[in-house]
């Protein structure tokens, strides 16, 4: 259905929606008339917009599938798998498990996730915990080349650190000592 069937569909059931409310006892038959042409407008454009066929059954997996009116969803397909369940249950076996429904995840599937990236983390002790001192690497020795120029520099942290990502956290190395400093002057006195 395109968006030009789509408005003009809308509109004639507006309008007999609009019809709907206006209808009394008293209506007079020019009225009814009116009415009888927009509503055959309506069916005329309904029939233009429906390009497939009802569906037979009430089953979503197989929609215009085999029939079996005995079946809850009238779908034969699964109703017959659903007796053959049945069928092994009763003769001792267990029944096959049934795949779930194959109805989207919100989360999605594996397929759909991205590769797990690893990535080296350079973070510094700040005196109460360590943070990250610069922007993660995707190769090791450029992170400990980067925390070498750090530790070098003209204000070096009393320690640094190289963390390595990947499905966790690991710590590689550490550089220095990293000693709890209290931030209070006279020691929360």
């Amino acid at each position: 259905m395109n968006h030009g069937q789509t408005a003009a569909l809308g509109r004639a059931l507006r309008l007999l929606g609009e019809h709907g409310d206006a209808l009394t006892a008293d209506t007079p038959d020019a009225r009814l008339h009116e009415i009888k042409t927009d509503l055959r407008r309506a069916l005329g454009l309904l029939d233009e917009t429906v390009g497939a066929n009802a569906p037979a059954t009430r089953c979503a997996e197989h929609p215009n599938g085999p029939v079996d009116e005995s079946a809850p969803d009238r779908c034969l397909l699964c109703e017959t798998r659903r007796r053959a369940a049945r069928r092994s249950e009763f003769q001792g076996r267990p029944a096959a498990v049934e795949a779930p429904d194959p109805a989207p995840s919100r989360y999605g599937v594996r397929a759909d996730r991205p590769q797990a990236q690893q990535r080296w983390l350079p973070e510094l002790w700040n005196g109460q915990e360590w943070q990250l001192c610069g922007t993660p690497r995707r190769d090791r020795r450029e992170a400990e080349a980067y925390l070498a120029a750090q530790r070098r520099g003209p204000r070096p942290a009393m320690a640094y650190r190289l963390v390595h990502e990947f499905t966790d956290y690991e710590v590689l190395r550490v550089w220095g000592t990293p000693v709890r400093i209290d931030i209070e002057p006279m020691g929360n006195l």
